[in-house]
């Protein structure tokens, strides 16, 4: 599997080792040359890494990395080196949307994957409530604002553990996901507004929403959370969707596939509030 250390990777490989699976986890080789144990250095990148980590392997949770943005030449080559190293089916960690977003990478990958011979299962995850406590954990903590341009379209966020047990079970069951697509998403889509409404009540101050518009969301981006461009322009789309009221589509496919109800923003929020907490040395967080 890629992406195993990312928001969702880190679960699905817990999911996958709870049910006895043999895993076999790629990542990128580090610079001293020692690998963690269990691990296997792989590069999108350089050919020289692929015969290793695809050798034996059958499935593949497929994660593009964010530095990644001309799929064609520096991820799909890869693929297809898995495919003629046996691999029969790709569960390929996509985005919501990504079958009308054509311009997104994740869209291009989608179609090389229809057309590859390859088993596939898209997994099309909602926004994640962890990039609160990730990407913009330090507006939450530090200036006690929820800073995102999506004016007041609802989201349909999603828990990163439900979109893992998505792409887990897909992974473990091949022939029953084959060719299929799920977008999983909580059981609630909303505002920006709201979300900062259930961050104060769970952190106990006044969290904010403020829409800075596109070109304000580019610069605070870059200058701000240190972005780099290609994830600005991404993430830009996705707000805009949302700002567009195309974010707000439910399923029930979390419920469907693995047979539990998916967490709410709430939930999740209590459980990740550590990220937003400030400490009694810094009370008041970085600069504002």
């Amino acid at each position: 599997m890629t992406g195993s250390s990312g928001n969702v990777g880190r679960w699905v490989g817990e999911e996958l080792h709870a049910a006895g699976a043999d895993v076999r986890c790629a990542v990128r080789p580090p610079s001293s040359g020692q690998l963690p144990e269990g691990t296997v250095g792989f590069d999108f990148t350089d050919e020289r890494t692929w015969a290793a980590a695809f050798a034996g392997v059958r499935a593949l949770f497929l994660v593009r990395p964010p530095a990644i943005g001309n799929v064609r030449r520096d991820l799909l080559p890869a693929v297809a080196a898995a495919r003629e190293a046996g691999v029969e089916h790709v569960v390929f960690l996509s985005i919501q949307g990504a079958d009308r977003l054509r311009v997104v990478p994740h869209a291009t990958v989608e179609r090389w994957l229809q057309g590859s011979g390859l088993g596939w299962t898209f997994v099309r995850p909602s926004f994640f409530t962890q990039n609160l406590s990730t990407t913009h954990a330090p507006d939450i903590r530090d200036r006690d604002e929820v800073v995102v341009p999506a004016g007041r379209g609802r989201t349909a966020f999603v828990d990163t553990r439900d979109v893992a047990a998505v792409a887990a079970a897909a992974l473990l069951d091949p022939a029953a996901h084959r060719d299929q697509a799920w977008t999983p998403t909580g059981p609630e889509a909303l505002t920006y507004t709201e979300v900062a409404d259930v961050l104060t009540d769970v952190l106990g101050r006044p969290i904010t929403y403020r829409d800075p518009g596109l070109p304000g969301w580019f610069r605070h981006a870059r200058t701000v959370l240190g972005m780099p461009v290609g994830m600005a322009v991404v993430t830009a789309a996705i707000y805009t969707t949302a700002r567009l009221g195309l974010a707000a589509g439910l399923t029930d496919h979390v419920e469907q596939v693995t047979g539990r109800p998916p967490a709410s923003v709430r939930t999740t929020a209590v459980r990740e509030q550590a990220a937003w907490r400030r400490t009694p040395e810094n009370p008041r967080g970085g600069q504002s």
